[in-house]
């Protein structure tokens, strides 16, 4: 009979200390501006979760048509768009990374490997060059870049 107060006790406590957990509701969170401008800031400054921010806005049909609406955030991702390539001509180091990062991705999501085969073979310039590579030592250090 101890035993069982012990374990009615113990079971008790534990559901006690679950219970006392607090819940985050996220859109109570949301609500808040300041809570909210502040998620928004630290994402924005964060390089990994900008990205995993651009990714799921453009995975979201809603975001997506949104951001494509509004001329100003087109005009922006424009200029990023812009800045980015400038950058990656002066970074090769850079441009590599972000090469390797995609192509791992791609490895992952069948989806996206399949958008960019599709808008490589979609290139007469690059099919081109893959035909020419094809079946030759693939020696990069060759390529021009």
């Amino acid at each position: 009979m101890q035993i069982l107060y012990k374990m009615m006790g113990v079971i008790s406590l534990i559901a006690l200390l679950f219970s006392c957990q607090p819940s985050t509701d996220i859109k109570q969170v949301l609500s808040k501006s300041e809570t909210r401008k502040a998620m928004m800031d630290t994402i924005a400054n964060n390089s990994d979760m900008s990205k995993e921010m651009m990714e799921a806005m453009m995975s979201n049909k809603n975001s997506k048509m949104a951001m494509q609406g509004d001329e100003k955030m087109h005009m922006m991702m424009m200029e990023n768009h812009e800045t980015m390539m400038k950058m990656m001509k002066d970074n090769p180091d850079m441009m590599k990374s972000m090469m390797n990062d995609m192509m791992e991705t791609c490895k992952s999501d069948t989806s996206m490997m399949a958008s960019m085969c599709k808008t490589m073979m979609e290139n007469p310039q690059m099919m081109n060059m893959m035909q020419k590579m094809k079946g030759k030592d693939m020696d990069m250090k060759k390529m021009k870049h």
